[in-house]
């Protein structure tokens, strides 16, 4: 393993050729090619990232100019990072599931120079849109046939470019090194959950400080030659930190997962030692563990319940296990839990969540089971993570204490201000937003939090997603969401009522569940169909009665209606990182949820 000294690290670039130069022709990240995992070395992405660094000047990029990023999870996607980096330019990734629009508002709003595309697919959106930019000069796209007419802008493939950068001198250290800590890095927009993105300025200072939190934090797990598993998007803050960065920094293996549907074997083959994901993910493993459990039913059901009962009582009543429990709660371990073990590739030191609240009853599971989960908090203006469970002090209901470096303190109102390198410039273009976001040093969240006496945060509430009932109380969605969503014949859900007397909803059904009632019932599983089905509203219904007999009389959803069809990132009705859009999905069935109230729907 070899960790790079954060304290006098110069910028990301630089870091990157002293982890190279001393790691050489081991693996580094690995991609699937002919079915099966294949490594890039440290020399070879070495290579690479110097011959396009030089390309890319020779395209005209100088000291602060922006370079866009529209890629799947991929080493080339590092590669052009770190080669943007490296020319002095400013990283500006950007999700592969934006629209047109979407592409043309970053290329104008931050005056992108250039772009790096990665298929043919993500042309269709992102050259178009660098045609139509007034400041965009050039694209390089790393594979596929380009477009089928010559375009009305530069245009070079992966291969040209590093050919072109090939064929200058190697003075790329030398041009990077006129960087320095307090320089801009990236400039990451926000997804959108409530509008228009807003481009975070993060320098190499503010990253720099959360790679050495994140090192100071995984301390505890004896960090050696480890293993990542990339499947968020690099575009996000989240992985773009710690999955990418934080790798490079104590000189880690990446394998990119291929995606959703083949995680479970992408674990297997990768055989990772940490993993970062969001809330969703974690959700979705509970869902298919405990479907596998009643799958096998008999002797092997009951020993996984019994499990999770011992294991969790462990946890939330410390010393309750009599001698006989304790006795088959290690037997436990080898019959259940080492096989779950297995399961995430036999090698897991930590999960960590973070990116949105984690449901309890799905952080209490995973710790039951033996898979230590650290939940984490943070936002893309700090860098982005402000603060995360210790791995051997581990409360799931909170978000850990600060991280390392990282002050937090709570407004008179509550909420959540945090302080530190770690923290956004402030937002491209957009003094007044920056000037509500930082006051006196301090980045104000809109997070609403409570701090216990060992300084572990808990998140209570968003200030902008609060609901307001017309009665005055406050209710927070995400935790009612939470509920609902944890039942097995629910996928998704939003709750709606602000200025309401009460909380009405928007379900999803679980596609196991609509193809199941389908069946029975001898009918298409078309969710269009079934949403103005008497019977499956009817069966929906009995679900949100049994989630509503654990919730308050407020937070009780009172009334529903199905959705026509899921919230998907197509749709726009969730962000790549698996948030939901509420501003989208109430623009698309406002209609219907006011109706709920006039007795007209649900």
């Amino acid at each position: 393993m070899a960790i790079i000294d954060y304290a006098s690290a110069r910028n990301l670039a630089l870091m990157f050729f002293e982890q190279a130069a001393k790691l050489g022709d081991k693996p580094f990240l690995w991609a699937k090619r002919d079915g099966t995992y294949q490594p890039m070395t440290w020399r070879e992405a070495d290579r690479q990232v110097r011959a396009l660094s030089r390309a890319l000047r020779a395209q005209g990029i100088r000291p602060g100019d922006r370079v866009v990023i529209v890629a799947e999870n991929r080493p080339e996607w590092v590669i052009a990072d770190i080669a943007i980096l490296a020319a002095g330019g400013v990283t500006v990734p950007a999700y592969i599931t934006n629209t047109v629009a979407d592409h043309i508002y970053i290329l104008e709003n931050c005056a992108a120079k250039g772009l790096i595309c990665s298929t043919d697919k993500l042309l269709r959106n992102a050259l178009p849109a660098a045609i139509h930019s007034s400041h965009c000069e050039f694209v390089i796209a790393l594979e596929g046939d380009g477009p089928a007419q010559e375009p009305a802008i530069r245009f070079q493939s992966w291969d040209e470019a590093l050919k072109t950068g090939e064929g200058m001198p190697d003075d790329v250290e030398d041009v990077a090194g006129q960087r320095g800590r307090d320089d801009l890095a990236c400039l990451i927009y926000t997804s959108g959950t409530g509008g228009a993105p807003k481009g975070v300025m993060l320098s190499h200072r503010a990253i720099f400080c959360n790679l050495y939190s994140a090192y100071d934090l995984l301390l505890d797990l004896g960090l050696d030659d480890e293993v990542f598993l990339s499947f968020l998007p690099l575009s996000h803050s989240y992985e773009h930190t710690c999955g990418l960065f934080f790798p490079i920094s104590i000189g880690a293996q990446v394998y990119y997962a291929e995606g959703a549907d083949t995680l479970a074997a992408n674990l297997q083959e990768a055989k990772p030692t940490i993993m970062t994901a969001v809330p969703r993910l974690y959700e979705v493993l509970h869902g298919r563990i405990l479907a596998g459990v009643e799958r096998a039913g008999g002797r092997k059901r009951d020993l996984f319940m019994k499990a999770l009962e011992l294991g969790r009582r462990r946890i939330e009543q410390p010393g309750s296990l009599s001698l006989g429990e304790k006795a088959l709660n290690l037997l436990l371990d080898v019959l259940v839990r080492r096989k779950v073990g297995q399961r995430m590739g036999g090698r897991l030191k930590a999960f960590i969540s973070g990116g949105a609240p984690l449901n309890y009853e799905v952080g209490i599971f995973f710790l039951a089971l033996g898979v230590r989960l650290c939940q984490g908090y943070g936002q893309t203006e700090a860098a982005p993570v402000v603060s995360c469970n210790r791995p051997l002090n581990i409360k799931i209901e909170t978000v850990g204490p600060a991280l390392k470096g990282v002050e937090v303190r709570l407004a008179p109102d509550g909420e959540i201000l945090v302080r530190g390198e770690l923290l956004m410039d402030g937002y491209w273009d957009d003094p007044e937003a920056t000037e509500k976001a930082l006051i006196d040093g301090w980045l104000h969240t809109g997070d609403i939090g409570e701090i216990d006496a060992d300084g572990y945060i808990r998140i209570t509430d968003r200030k902008r997603d609060i609901i307001v009932i017309s009665g005055g109380d406050n209710i927070s969605p995400q935790r009612v969401e939470g509920f609902v969503t944890l039942q097995p014949e629910i996928g998704q859900a939003m709750v709606y009522g602000d200025k309401r007397p009460y909380l009405v909803g928007l379900i999803v059904p679980a596609p196991e569940f609509v193809e199941s009632y389908a069946k029975d019932k001898g009918v298409a599983p078309d969710l269009a169909a079934l949403a103005g089905d008497k019977d499956f509203r009817a069966a929906i219904g009995a679900v949100l009665e049994r989630v509503n007999g654990g919730l308050s009389n407020l937070e009780k959803v009172r009334r529903f209606v199905v959705a026509t069809e899921p919230f998907t990132t197509d749709n726009q009705m969730m962000t790549p990182t698996l948030k939901i859009r509420r501003h989208n999905i109430r623009k698309e069935y406002q209609a219907v949820l006011d109706a709920l109230y006039e007795g007209k729907a649900g």
